[in-house]
């Protein structure tokens, strides 16, 4: 018999041993992934035959194979060709079933009010089916200082109803006695004001949706936008840097999904206030 001085092959089992493949994840749109070759990290904006694209923060574009090796939070996966669906009742951005009629309802003299141009853009995104089809009417303040004024000013009744959503609405803030004012106020039967705890409507937006783990924070004393910005390394000099910064954080919610729970709710809260049978 032959005698090996080399002795057996030591890696021909590492060698033998099958190879784990990655997770497969459907490449949906707004995923967020990393090209680990390049490090490039973004949402997935569309899949064209076998190509991704994907849009980092700063709103840069790039395209690469499907087959190439992604990441998320870290880990490898496999990005698939996302399956048809089969075919179900259609919802909306709300997560409700999306009602089948061809006009919208004629509005309610009933109203939801909210601070500013963002929150209401942010609430027709995601809620704007089904306030049309309850025809309800959202419209923003530019702040809420003079909320008690403006709701004399109107007139609400239990038949005309207001809902009011605020930011920032915590105990002891200015919003939170503005809240208890009007609560007390003579109209508190036909007025109600919810909020959510975010300094503003963009933190009610999953941090994960821009592919970050947490909202900055911003010190005192610092424009709350500017900083955040500045924090993601997004222009920020003026006011159509601020907007372009929120049209691409609007851009990223693509339904309910996005948002945080404490958003959620008490928009669902306005929205049953200002339909509840009686009201106008």
């Amino acid at each position: 018999m032959d005698f090996d001085p080399y002795g057996t092959d030591v890696l021909a089992a590492a060698r033998a041993r099958p190879i784990a493949r990655p997770p497969e994840v459907a490449a949906e749109q707004g995923l967020v992934v990393e090209d680990a070759a390049s490090g490039f990290c973004g949402a997935i904006t569309r899949v064209e035959g076998r190509l991704v694209e994907l849009e980092d923060y700063f709103g840069a574009v790039r395209a690469f194979p499907l087959d190439s090796s992604f990441l998320i939070d870290g880990r490898p996966v496999a990005l698939v060709l996302p399956t048809a669906a089969p075919t179900a009742r259609a919802r909306t951005a709300s997560g409700s079933f999306a009602v089948e009629q061809t006009r919208a309802r004629v509005a309610r003299s009933s109203r939801i009010l909210v601070e500013g141009r963002h929150d209401a853009e942010l609430v027709e995104k995601v809620w704007g089916a089904d306030l049309r089809v309850e025809g309800v009417v959202v419209e923003y303040l530019e702040g809420i200082d003079d909320l008690p004024d403006l709701i004399a000013e109107r007139d609400p009744s239990p038949a005309k109803r207001l809902g009011v959503l605020v930011d920032h609405l915590v105990p002891g803030s200015k919003e939170q006695r503005i809240a208890d004012a009007v609560a007390a106020g003579p109209f508190g039967d036909a007025v109600l004001v919810v909020g959510h705890p975010f300094i503003d409507i963009w933190q009610a937006v999953k941090p994960s949706r821009l592919g970050i783990e947490a909202w900055p924070v911003i010190p005192r004393g610092t424009d709350w936008k500017r900083g955040i910005c500045r924090s993601l390394g997004w222009a920020a000099d003026d006011q159509a840097d601020i907007a372009r910064a929120w049209q691409t954080i609007l851009g990223r919610v693509r339904s309910f999904a996005d948002l945080e729970p404490a958003l959620l709710g008490r928009v669902e809260q306005l929205i049953d206030f200002v339909t509840e049978p009686g009201s106008a």
